[in-house]
């Protein structure tokens, strides 16, 4: 396993959510992101009990 956060963005539009590895460090306007593109999260969801999973594939 790999120690990462997940990004969001704050907009009026929306926008998938994103994992990047590494430790988080505030910046002026947020958190900053390192020099590698966020990989896009996805969920799956059981219909029975209504469990998520999230993954980040490359």
């Amino acid at each position: 396993m790999i120690e990462g956060f997940v990004l969001t963005e704050r907009h009026d539009m929306p926008v998938l959510p994103g994992w990047s590895p590494g430790v988080p460090r505030k910046g002026w306007f947020g958190v900053k992101q390192g020099k590698d593109k966020p990989i896009e999260i996805t969920t799956w969801r059981c219909q029975r009990c209504g469990f998520l999973e999230n993954y980040a594939r490359t």
